[in-house]
């Protein structure tokens, strides 16, 4: 399923990225930044219909005959995003927002840690290692 899992700080400075095959990562780096014009799309029209509550699952983002790549941002607006391979169609949407949580929940206990500071690329081995989980249950 997720063949790769970024985060991407306020500024659109990516924090963490992680693939399943190494080889490939020049290819999910370019497709995370590619996703970033779409995040902004997203929150500048849920800015325009005026709603309180923004929704922070984004939903699809960018699509290929590859991957697909989906999109959340949390209230500090640091961007999550996964890359899924195509070819698996039994993916459901609530499955990908399941795997969002973790992810969100697992950035927020980062962000609790005193000797981490907001916005620094995450280095974190206990982060790296959920994450890697993710990727390696997904598989």
């Amino acid at each position: 399923m997720a063949v790769c899992i970024g985060f991407i700080g306020k500024e659109n400075s990516p924090l963490f990225l992680r693939c399943i095959n190494q080889s490939q990562e020049l290819q999910f780096h370019y497709i995370m930044h590619t996703c970033i014009d779409f995040v902004e799309e997203k929150i500048i029209q849920s800015n325009k219909s005026g709603s309180d509550v923004r929704e922070l699952y984004l939903g699809l983002l960018y699509s290929s005959e590859e991957v697909k790549a989906y999109g959340f941002v949390t209230n500090t607006k640091i961007k999550i995003v996964i890359i899924i391979d195509s070819t698996n169609s039994l993916l459901r949407d609530n499955e990908i927002r399941a795997i969002f949580r973790k992810l969100h929940n697992a950035y927020t206990e980062l962000v609790c840690n005193p000797f981490y500071t907001p916005g620094d690329p995450i280095t974190s081995k206990s982060f790296g290692a959920l994450v890697d989980e993710l990727l390696a249950s997904s598989s």
